[in-house]
């Protein structure tokens, strides 16, 4: 299973961007998709979530600005940034949570950078 992410870039504050993650392989069953973020010097935290079922999960932050969504034909999520603000700028991980042969297991995607200008 692999994840790779695009999209991320530097933008002014009040833009918008929009982050792909599109997960590849085979002989699983996705449960979760949702993309997470790590600001310089703090933790990896949750933006959005959003599950087989198509139900979401937002942190407060991202609340009315971001939208998650999946595409599951293609087995790609999706997270539209608006209105973006300097505290949005870090580094955005694509995550997944999967059934197959092994079992349980998450998988990371390699990361993409957005920076806000203010």
């Amino acid at each position: 299973v692999q994840l790779q992410a695009s999209g991320g870039g530097l933008v002014q504050a009040g833009g918008s961007l929009r982050l792909s993650c599109a997960v590849s392989g085979s002989g699983f069953k996705i449960n979760f998709m949702g993309w997470y973020r790590q600001a310089p010097g703090k933790a990896r935290e949750l933006a959005a979530e959003i599950f087989s079922g198509g139900s979401t999960i937002y942190a407060d932050s991202v609340k009315g600005r971001f939208t998650i969504s999946r595409d599951n034909a293609k087995n790609t999520v999706y997270l539209q940034m608006n209105s973006l603000k300097s505290e949005d700028t870090g580094v955005y991980y694509c995550g997944v949570d999967l059934m197959s042969a092994l079992g349980h297991v998450n998988y990371w995607g390699q990361g993409t950078l957005v920076t806000v200008s203010s």
